[in-house]
C-alpha cells in the first residue's frame, strides 16, 4: 500500500480524551477513532492488526480441534431467564444492553454467549458419541460499561473470541481446559507479548475453576500476586496466602477498658500496647439480593487483615437461597444515610463486638431481622484478643471464643492476600506484585448452565445426564491495545512483528529524486511479492515528517532510500532497537525475510 493512497492522518498533540499511553498512541497514530462513549472505529492499520491477532487465535483454536461458527449478537431474554442470569446482567451488574423490540419482546445485545450455545447443544447433542466437542467464534460483543475508558481496554463494543466445550464428564472437561490453557499461552507467545497466567475469580460467568491470562503492563487494572519460583500466580481477587504469624497476646485476663478515640485498629493497638494481630476486627456490610431483601452482615477478621470484597460477594451469593434470592444486587459498607433506613438505634461504630445484638435492626419487611455473622479463618485461632465492647469509647481485652463470644458457625476465607504474605505451596516464598491487563479468561463451568437449561445427553449406560461445559474467552481488540501498552517508547508504538500491520515501511526522503523513487518502487514490489508486507511512504512530505510517522505507527523495519544509494545500499532501521545499518539493495529482501522469520 502506498501511504499517499491510504486514509492516513496522524496527530502531533496528545488527545485530551486519552488517559493511558496506548490509548493516546492509537489515536495519534491513526489506528482508531472515537465515535461515541466507549465506541471506536477500527481504521485500516488497526484492522490489519486485529486480523493478524484473530488469525493467530484461529490457528491455535483449530489446532486443538475447535470448530469455528458465528452466533447471533441479538439474543432473546427467555434464554437468559432460563439460565437465571437475566437479572444479574440487567440489574446487579447492569452491563447488558437490553431493550424491547416492536413486538414487545425483551431482547439484548450479547455480552457473552453461554445461553445461546447451551441452547444449541440442548437441541443438537443427544449422545455421548458426539462428545467432546468445542465450538468457537470471533465476534463483536456489547457491554454497557458504567465508565468506558482507556480506549479499547474498556469499551462498550469490542471484538472477542469465545469458545465453548461440551463433555460427558468432568475428567473430559479438564483435558480440554488444559489444552485451552496451552493454546492461550501459544497465542500470547506468538503475539510477542510478556504475559502471566493466573488463578482467577469466576465472577458472573460461574463455574468451579478459572484462569486469567494477563499481559504485564504498569497501566494494568488488575493486580497480580505471584511467587518468584513460578509456582503460583493469582489475581488479587482470587489470591490466597498464609498471613503473618500472630504475635503472642500481652493480655492475660479479660477486662473492659475505657478507650476513647480508638475507632481504628492502629489507634487501638497503640493504646493497648499490642500487635494488630491481637485484635479482632468486626466489619459491617449491607447486602441486597435480587428479591429486594437486605441482609446486614457482620464479618470477624484479624485486625491486621482486610476483607476481600469479591470473596465476600461470592460467599453471600452462595447464601442467597437462604434469603429467597438468587444473586447479589449490591454489597456496601452502610453509610449514615443507609443506616437510618434499618437501624433501630445508633450503632457503636468503631467499637462493634462480634455479638452485636440483632435488636439494632429495626423491623421491616425488606430487611432480614438478624445479622448474618461470618468469621474469616484468621479470626478462628485468636486467643486473648482485643475487640469492641458494643459501647462507644470502650473495648474489651483478653477475650476468647467459647468464653466471652460465640464463634460464628460460618467460617469462610474472606481475607485479602497481600504483598509479603507467605505462599501456601511454600512458606519460604513471599508474594510479590505486578500489574496486568486481562486479555484472556478460561472457565470450567461444569453443569451450571446445562442443568439450568436442560441440556442433557444419554451416556453409555443409557442414562440421561447434564452436559459438562467449559468456556474460554480472548479479548482480541483488548489484546491489540494491551500490546501497545507494553511495547512503546517516547516516539511511538513498537509492534511485535507477528501482529504489526506491516512488516516494513519504505521512506523516500525526496520524491523528486528519480533514483530514490525507482529503488523504492523496485523494493516495494519485490518485498511484497516475497511475503514481506510493506508500506511505501511516497507522500510529498519532508524526510523528518516521514521518519516521525514511521516511528509513531510502529512498523518493525524502516527502509530509507537516501544518501546510501550512491553506494548501492539502503538504510534499514530496526524500530525496537533504533539500530541502523546499510544493506546492499540486492540483499534487502533476503535479509528482511530472515529477520521476520526469526521474529516469528
Amino acid at each position: 500500500m502506498r501511504l499517499s493512497q491510504m486514509l492516513f492522518v496522524t496527530l502531533r498533540e496528545e488527545p485530551a480524551e486519552a488517559e493511558i499511553p496506548s490509548h493516546k498512541l492509537l489515536l495519534r497514530a491513526g489506528y482508531i477513532r472515537r465515535i461515541g462513549s466507549g465506541v471506536y472505529a477500527y481504521l485500516p492499520l488497526m484492522w490489519r492488526v486485529l486480523q493478524k491477532v484473530s488469525e493467530i487465535v484461529r490457528q491455535e483454536m483449530n489446532a486443538i480441534g475447535s470448530q469455528e461458527c458465528l452466533l447471533p449478537a441479538l439474543q432473546p431474554s427467555e434464554l437468559w431467564k432460563e439460565s437465571g442470569r437475566w437479572d444479574t446482567y440487567t440489574q446487579a451488574e447492569g452491563i447488558m444492553f437490553a431493550f424491547t423490540d416492536r413486538q414487545e419482546r425483551e431482547v439484548a445485545l450479547g455480552p457473552t454467549h453461554e445461553e445461546v450455545i447451551t441452547t444449541i447443544a440442548k437441541e443438537m447433542i443427544f449422545s455421548y458419541r458426539q462428545l467432546p466437542t468445542t465450538l468457537y467464534q470471533i465476534q463483536t460483543k456489547f457491554r454497557d460499561e458504567i465508565r468506558p475508558r482507556f480506549g479499547l481496554m474498556r469499551g462498550r463494543e469490542f471484538i472477542m473470541k469465545d469458545a465453548y466445550s461440551f463433555h460427558a464428564d468432568e475428567a473430559s472437561l479438564k483435558v480440554t481446559y488444559s489444552q485451552m490453557a496451552i493454546a492461550y499461552q501459544n497465542i500470547l507467545r506468538r503475539c510477542g507479548v510478556e504475559f502471566r497466567g493466573v488463578e482467577a475469580d469466576s465472577g458472573a460467568i460461574g463455574g468451579s475453576g478459572s484462569q486469567e491470562f494477563m499481559i504485564l503492563a504498569d497501566a494494568g487494572e488488575d493486580e497480580i500476586l505471584y511467587t518468584e519460583d513460578g509456582n503460583y500466580a493469582a489475581n488479587l481477587e482470587k489470591a490466597v496466602s498464609l498471613p503473618a504469624e500472630v504475635v503472642p497476646s500481652p493480655f492475660t485476663e479479660y477486662a473492659k477498658h475505657h478507650t476513647p478515640k480508638t475507632e481504628t485498629i492502629e489507634k487501638l493497638a497503640k493504646i493497648g500496647k499490642c500487635s494488630p494481630t491481637n485484635i479482632l476486627k468486626n466489619v459491617l456490610y449491607q447486602v441486597t439480593y435480587d428479591n429486594g431483601i437486605t441482609v446486614l452482615v457482620l464479618v470477624n477478621i484479624r485486625g491486621d487483615q482486610d476483607v476481600n470484597p469479591v470473596k465476600l460477594q461470592n460467599a453471600l451469593t452462595n447464601l442467597a437461597a437462604n434469603y429467597g434470592g438468587k444473586t447479589v444486587i449490591s454489597l456496601e459498607v452502610p453509610n449514615a444515610e443507609m443506616q437510618e433506613k434499618w437501624a433501630a438505634k445508633p450503632l457503636p461504630l468503631g467499637y462493634i463486638a462480634p455479638d452485636l445484638a440483632d435488636s439494632y435492626i429495626a423491623k421491616s419487611p425488606q430487611v432480614h431481622p438478624q445479622f448474618l455473622r461470618l468469621a474469616d479463618r484468621t479470626a478462628v485461632d485468636l486467643t486473648n484478643f482485643a475487640t469492641g465492647a458494643n459501647e462507644t469509647d470502650y473495648h474489651v481485652f483478653g477475650a476468647n471464643w467459647g468464653e466471652q463470644f460465640q464463634l460464628p458457625e460460618l467460617v469462610v476465607d474472606l481475607r485479602k492476600a497481600k504483598v509479603g504474605d507467605r505462599a501456601m505451596h511454600n512458606p519460604e516464598q513471599l508474594l510479590k506484585t505486578a500489574r496486568g491487563i486481562e486479555v484472556g479468561h478460561i472457565f470450567q463451568l461444569g453443569t451450571k448452565y446445562s442443568q439450568a437449561m436442560g441440556a442433557t445427553f444419554t451416556n453409555e449406560q443409557g442414562e440421561e445426564k447434564p452436559l459438562f461445559m467449559g468456556c474460554y474467552g480472548v479479548g482480541v481488540s483488548r489484546l491489540a491495545q494491551a500490546t501497545v501498552e507494553q511495547s512503546y517508547d517516547k516516539d511511538g508504538i513498537i509492534w511485535p512483528t507477528a501482529i504489526a500491520p506491516y512488516h516494513a515501511i519504505i521512506c523516500v526522503p525526496n520524491i523528486t529524486d528519480a533514483n530514490q523513487m525507482q529503488v523504492a518502487e523496485q523494493l516495494y514490489t519485490e518485498l511484497n511479492q516475497a511475503g514481506v508486507e510493506t508500506l511505501w511512504d511516497d507522500r510529498d512530505e519532508r524526510a523528518g515528517v516521514k521518519f516521525k510517522d514511521a516511528d509513531l505507527i510502529g512498523i518493525p523495519y524502516r527502509i530509507v532510500t537516501g544518501r546510501s544509494l550512491a553506494a548501492g545500499k539502503v538504510e534499514v532501521v530496526d524500530r525496537a532497537t533504533k539500530k541502523s545499518q546499510e544493506i546492499p539493495i540486492s540483499e534487502v529482501v533476503a535479509t528482511l525475510q530472515d529477520w521476520i522469520k526469526a521474529a516469528l
